[in-house]
C-alpha cells in the first residue's frame, strides 16, 4: 500500500530539522560576548578521509529520463540532496547554477536530488528562480537513496572525484561559486583519475 505523502516526508524532515537546531545552536553561541568573533563562516568544503565509494542509484529527473550516478564516472560530480522547503536549500540553488556555468566544459557533473517531493512542487519552485537551474535535478521520493548516503541535514552536498568516491562533504548551505569552493573543485579536476589519493590514506 502506497504510504501518504507526509509518511514519505517525515525522514528529511526530521534531517533539516535536526540541522537547523544545530544552526540556531551555532548562531547563539556566535552571539555570546567573547565566545566567537564577527568574522563570516569560511565557504568551503570538508574533506573525506579515505575517499569512501559513494553508492550508487538510478532516480528518474523531471523528464522522466532515469539518471545512473554511476555512468558520471570519470567526472568530478556534485551530489545535492534538498528539498524545497528548508530554506538554505532555496538559497544555494542560484549558485549551483553559477557553478554549472563557471566549470562549463570541464569534466564536472551536477545531480540534484529532491527528496520526498513530487514534480509540481519541485517545478514550481524552480520557476521562480533567477537563473533558472539547467543542471540535472532527480527525484528520490521515497528517500530510500538518502537512506544509503551519509545525510546529516538538508541541505547536504557531497562532491565525488572521477572514480567515483566521496571527496568532500558539504553540511548545510554554501556559495558554491565562492572562490574557496571553485579552488577545491578545480584541484580534484586537475586529479588524473589513476593518480588519484589511495583510499587507504
Amino acid at each position: 500500500m502506497k504510504q501518504p505523502l507526509r509518511m514519505r516526508i517525515a525522514p528529511a524532515a526530521r534531517l533539516c530539522a535536526k540541522f537547523a537546531l544545530g544552526v540556531l545552536g551555532a548562531t547563539m553561541l556566535s552571539a555570546s560576548p567573547g565566545l566567537a568573533d564577527d568574522a563570516p563562516v569560511p565557504q568551503t568544503l570538508t574533506e573525506v578521509a579515505k575517499r569512501p565509494q559513494a553508492p550508487d542509484f538510478v532516480l528518474e529527473d523531471i523528464d522522466g529520463k532515469k539518471r545512473r550516478l554511476s555512468d558520471l564516472r570519470g567526472k568530478v560530480v556534485l551530489v545535492n540532496f534538498w528539498a524545497t522547503w528548508c530554506p538554505p536549500c532555496r538559497r544555494e540553488m542560484p549558485s549551483i547554477e553559477r557553478l554549472s556555468h563557471v566549470l562549463k566544459g570541464a569534466d564536472f557533473a551536477i545531480l540534484a536530488v529532491n527528496v520526498a517531493e513530487n514534480l509540481d512542487t519541485v517545478f514550481s519552485f524552480t520557476g521562480t528562480l533567477d537563473p533558472v537551474p539547467t543542471f540535472p535535478i532527480v527525484f528520490d521520493r521515497d528517500s530510500g537513496v538518502l537512506k544509503a548516503w551519509p545525510v546529516r541535514g538538508l541541505p547536504t552536498s557531497f562532491v565525488l572525484d572521477k572514480q567515483g568516491r566521496i571527496a568532500y562533504r558539504a553540511v548545510g548551505g554554501r556559495e558554491f561559486d565562492d572562490p574557496a569552493i571553485l579552488a577545491q573543485l578545480r584541484k580534484l579536476l586537475d586529479e588524473r583519475q589513476d593518480k588519484a589519493p589511495s583510499p587507504n590514506k
